[in-house]
């Protein structure tokens, strides 16, 4: 059964975690005892059955009645598998939605029908467009407050076109629901005729977003070696990671970056099962038939050269409270590659009121989308992050606090 990945993303009170609450409710995924649970909650608060309390597991979460944290629940329909991320909307925490988005296949963009697309929608759609999420579905909430119209949700639309285009995001779905009632989240809606579309869930259901790294050449980025301290295996090496990009079969050549030495594959292991094959998405175990320099951050390569440069043009989200200032120096993080960097040049910044990039003066603030040129002291091994969404992404870290303070993509 193929699974989806998937992610939620929009403004305070959009009512996203009440959304997911509902998609779980309704498609009845929810055990008794975390019903029970969430009844006891509400009770406490003098309200009905808060669907939202499912997701939303903090403490500061429940008081406040928004979410912070990123909280990952898993369903499953007869259909399909679901691994599903609840993101915050409050401005403060757009990094934990870049968290729950980089390893998402889709996303779900709340509009609230009353308030329509908003600063928090653009600049949640264009960090879908970064973090190439093939598929979005905008999902048009709250329609029971605006007495179901049709132009209300015809309206969204329109709107979103010019943010779709500016985001470049090539597919985009729009389902006008209530997550509060359940309209069109899991059964159609009879209080909007005028909608003959899929539910939200029948969509997700069908949802086929492409995945070009699982057709793309054999990259394997080294996460640890693995060497046995038993008598029985002392010869063993192995190299321990998960593919990312096309697949390998015992007997490929393959290339060491950065040393650029060739191998053949003479092993793949799946913990104690020798495979003959491994494809995109495996955590697996591979040996070669001759020593090389092989340790973290070493990539196994095969077909197509990787690029190889100090110098890195790239699209950055700015995560920090702190902002960044011309000279200051980080961790670079990838992959294929970590050391030493700065970012040498801010060259145009993301105005989300115009849609478009501005020069930019060396400066970033918090949430700010910029394209940049990225500086390195070791030339890391990577890919366009179009092509390659493992080998293209990276992170900028704070070398004194050791917090995260970008996430980039390589252009």
């Amino acid at each position: 059964m193929n699974v989806l990945r998937f992610t939620t993303a929009g403004s305070v009170d959009d009512g996203k975690s009440t959304l997911i609450g509902r998609l779980l409710y309704d498609s009845k995924s929810v055990f008794i005892d975390q019903l029970d649970a969430v009844a006891a909650s509400s009770k406490r608060r003098g309200t009905e059955l808060d669907l939202s309390l499912l997701t939303d597991g903090l403490k500061d979460e429940r008081e406040q009645g928004i979410t912070i944290d990123v909280a990952y629940r898993y369903f499953a329909t007869p259909r399909r598998n679901f691994i599903l991320a609840d993101t915050p909307g409050h401005v403060q925490y757009t990094r934990n939605m870049v968290t729950g988005a980089s390893t998402a296949d889709a996303a779900l963009i709340l509009v609230d029908a009353r308030h329509g697309v908003v600063e928090q929608t653009r600049r949640h759609s264009f960090i879908a467009g970064l973090l190439g999420l093939k598929a979005v579905i905008v999902c048009v909430n709250k329609m029971d407050l605006v007495d179901y119209a049709e132009a209300a949700f015809t309206k969204v639309c329109a709107d979103y076109e010019p943010v779709r285009l500016a985001a470049g995001l090539p597919e985009v779905h729009f389902v006008p629901l209530s997550a509060l009632v359940g309209d069109n989240v899991v059964d159609p809606s009879a209080h909007m005729p005028w909608y003959s579309g899929p539910t939200l869930l029948a969509l997700l259901e069908t949802l086929e977003p492409a995945v070009p790294e699982a057709l793309s050449d054999f990259r394997f980025p080294v996460q640890t070696v693995i060497r046995p301290r038993t008598t029985e295996h002392h010869d063993f090496r192995g190299y321990a990671g998960r593919l990312a990009g096309g697949c390998v079969a015992v007997g490929d050549r393959v290339t060491v970056w950065p040393e650029e030495l060739e191998a053949i594959v003479d092993g793949i292991y799946l913990g104690d099962q020798a495979l003959p094959e491994a494809h995109y998405g495996q955590s697996v175990v591979l040996t070669l038939d001759r020593d090389v320099n092989v340790a973290r951050g070493s990539v196994l390569t095969a077909g197509s050269v990787p690029q190889r440069g100090a110098e890195l043009k790239a699209k950055l989200c700015w995560l920090d409270a702190k902002g960044h200032s011309p000279g200051l120096r980080y961790e670079f993080r990838a992959h294929g590659g970590h050391g030493q960097a700065m970012i040498a040049e801010v060259e145009r910044v993301l105005n989300l009121e115009t849609l478009a990039y501005e020069p930019g003066n060396g400066h970033l603030e918090t949430n700010q989308i910029a394209e940049v040129v990225v500086r390195c002291a070791t030339a890391p091994t990577t890919e366009t992050y179009t092509s390659q969404r493992v080998m293209g992404g990276f992170i900028l870290v704070d070398p004194v606090r050791g917090t995260t303070v970008a996430a980039g993509m390589i252009q």
